[in-house]
């Protein structure tokens, strides 16, 4: 609270609001700075527990301690990203984790052993990405990786000695395997491929020296995978739509082909699974609607997943065990609060809180998140979520309008630090699972293919127009911000639908879909006829003006309202020139655009300094075109950030003085 209390003397406040009606201003820092910690993970043997946490340097690490001691220990020691991915090796004597450099993506994998201290680069190779495809409690000395040394264009499945490092090739990809699949024993039996129409090829194989055979195809409107294999290797876990509109899970005989199906929704697809470590069983599904709901499979954990749910306020998901699944930690997630972790002892039927993500957001006055339907203009359902200020009356609000990226995602409930920043500011945000995002169905997803700025834009434009009906949105402040294809539908509300937003603010967000279906990741390739069949096919003639209208950079001379736009300069699936050149063209149209780009970043910013330093320039930028609040940022830049500024047209809030 003391830093509440400092903060407010740096606080400017625009338009109509009143300060004595709106809760204080959270600091940034406290929305977008590192967690406390979060992720947390036993070891297989029941013994340690493992974390994120920031070190000395704020540089988020991977911590480890006894179960039930005090004898933290910091176990890495990364430079400067900070570690977001790492799990336990299955010996429970090595934690092993993944980097990249300044967020090019070209991830290793690294293990540091737990008793010395040492650390070693298992996939050394410079230009590479590598991957942990699986580990098992079988093999508890081998890792397999994917990796896409011998071609970029394609990930093969290598072999790892976690005890010596030695590393050899396991499974080659014959040019065409988006993911690979290994069962229980660590053999290599299952492959997904996209096939050139944009549908879908499985798989499988007796055996990892046994000839490859297809398990099943299904067309582009089709909605199928591989979940794994159950766990004495006879059978394999899928999810298909084949047959129905949402996808559902079953388990497949190999040998006899029969199928049992397993769960089912006749509204939404089969959401997350909690899978036995060592049986690898199905112990539980999700589905998720507006908010998450549990089915437990396996009868010996109803008790448990009852016991669960009057644990904690939220949703909940178990996110590790150990092997003996006699220890569970479990994460629950609520809109107006961090989230939470619990450690649950099935012997004794006991929940004990581990620690929550950012105890400073804990009593602050946060906003909630409703669930929403809303009706497109052509009678579609579309699920999303309306989050209201706290402390001013809900009627003729600023609106920001957040997009998801992906697009084949999906918006959930919870506690999310963009929503609850921009309530706090006084806006009313709102987030619509437009056609296209993923979990509603065969149907829905499907009716957002070819539709890029068009009825997928649509979408996002009847829920602004249904706030507005409903009286919560004042049309004329209204602004469009969201990363990667939320950063395209910034681009796109801005160049197509000028008159319905007031400003635009575009992270990551290609402008031309020429120029980002040319320049994706070469380990895209395996997966390129979806893009042609989602998207559009650049190099098929009667796809060009499709793609040319779904364009922001084309209709660049119609954006008339000013706009923020944040690039990573190592981005790998959006270049810099993706934002680069609309900024060029919006120079060239008199429009105004404040550029900012971060020389150590990639698709999206990771580190803290960076995340701070541009939203503090997004709250200033939304403050003055739409008259919320915000909190000044000291000096030319957040201490320790990349930023570099290029300022067009008239100077904004988010351009001033830099």
């Amino acid at each position: 609270m003391r830093l509440i209390s400092r903060v407010s003397l740096l606080l400017f406040a625009f338009g109509s609001f009143a300060r004595a009606e709106l809760p204080p201003l959270i600091p940034r820092e406290v929305l977008f700075g590192n967690p406390e910690r979060v992720q947390p993970k036993i070891s297989p043997d029941g013994k340690r527990l493992a974390w994120l946490a920031p070190d000395k340097n704020n540089v988020l690490q991977v911590w480890m301690k006894t179960v039930g001691g005090s004898d933290d220990k910091v176990m890495t020691a990364d430079k400067k990203r900070g570690i977001r991915q790492y799990l336990w090796a299955p010996s429970s004597r090595m934690l092993l984790y993944l980097q990249d450099a300044d967020g090019d993506e070209n991830f290793h994998v690294y293990g540091v052993d737990i008793a010395s201290g040492a650390v070693r680069d298992y996939t050394p190779w410079q230009g590479v990405r590598a991957g942990v495809l699986d580990v098992s409690p079988r093999k508890p000395d081998t890792l397999l990786a994917t990796v896409n040394l011998r071609d970029k264009k394609a990930f093969d499945v290598y072999r790892i000695d976690l005890a010596n490092g030695t590393t050899a090739l396991d499974t080659q990809n014959p040019g065409d395997v988006g993911n690979w699949v290994a069962d229980a024993n660590l053999a290599v039996r299952g492959a997904e491929v996209v096939t050139p129409d944009g549908g879908t090829e499985l798989r499988v194989r007796a055996n990892a020296k046994a000839p490859w055979k297809t398990l099943l195809k299904a067309g582009p409107e089709e909605n199928v995978g591989i979940d794994g294999f159950n766990g004495d290797g006879g059978g394999i876990y899928l999810e298909t739509s084949i047959g129905a509109d949402t996808a559902r899970l079953i388990e497949k005989n190999l040998k006899t082909g029969a199928e049992r199906e397993i769960a089912r929704d006749d509204e939404v697809d089969v959401g997350g699974g909690f899978v036995h470590p060592v049986k690898r069983s199905i112990i539980a599904v999700s589905f998720v609607r507006g908010r998450g709901e549990w089915r437990v499979i396996d009868p010996a954990f109803r008790d448990d997943f009852d016991g669960l749910r009057k644990l904690s306020e939220g949703d909940f998901a178990v996110v590790n065990s150990d092997d003996a699944v006699d220890n569970l930690l479990v994460a629950f997630t609520q809109d107006r609060g961090p989230v939470k972790y619990f450690a649950w002892n099935r012997k004794d039927k006991k929940g004990t809180f581990l620690f929550t993500v950012q105890p400073k957001l804990e009593g602050l006055a946060l906003a909630e998140m409703k669930p929403v339907t809303i009706a497109a203009r052509d009678g579609l359902r579309l699920h999303g979520y309306l989050t209201l200020p706290v402390g001013v009356a809900p009627k003729g609000l600023p609106l920001v309008l957040v997009v998801h990226g992906g697009p084949w995602a999906r918006d959930l409930w919870g506690y999310n630090s963009w929503v609850q920043w921009l309530a706090n500011r006084g806006y009313a945000v709102l987030q619509i699972n437009f056609r296209g995002s993923t979990g509603f169905g065969k149907k829905f997803l499907h009716a957002g293919d070819r539709q890029w700025g068009k009825t997928m834009h649509d979408d996002l434009l009847d829920g602004v127009a249904w706030a507005v009906k409903e009286g919560y949105a004042d049309a004329r402040r209204v602004a469009v911000f969201g990363g990667s294809y939320g950063g395209y539908s910034a681009l796109a509300g801005a160049a197509f639908t000028p008159d319905t937003f007031r400003c635009a603010v575009d992270i990551v967000g290609p402008s031309n879909l020429f120029t980002l279906l040319k320049t994706i990741p070469p380990y895209w390739a395996t997966m390129r006829a979806l893009f042609d069949t989602r998207v559009g096919n650049p190099e098929d003639p009667k796809d060009v003006e499709l793609l040319k209208q779904a364009s922001p950079l084309f209709s660049a001379d119609k954006i008339k309202i000013p706009m923020l736009i944040g690039q990573g300069a190592n981005d790998p699936r959006v270049k810099p020139a993706e934002s680069e050149q609309i900024v060029a063209a919006i120079e060239k149209n008199g429009g105004r655009v404040t550029y900012v780009l971060y020389s150590d970043e990639g698709h999206g910013f990771q580190r803290p300094e960076n995340r701070m330093d541009f939203n503090a320039r997004a709250e200033e930028f939304l403050a003055a075109e739409l008259g919320g609040r915000a909190e000044k940022l000291a000096g030319e830049r957040v201490a320790g950030s990349t930023a570099q500024v290029k300022v067009v047209g008239k100077k904004s809030a988010a351009g001033s003085k830099r």
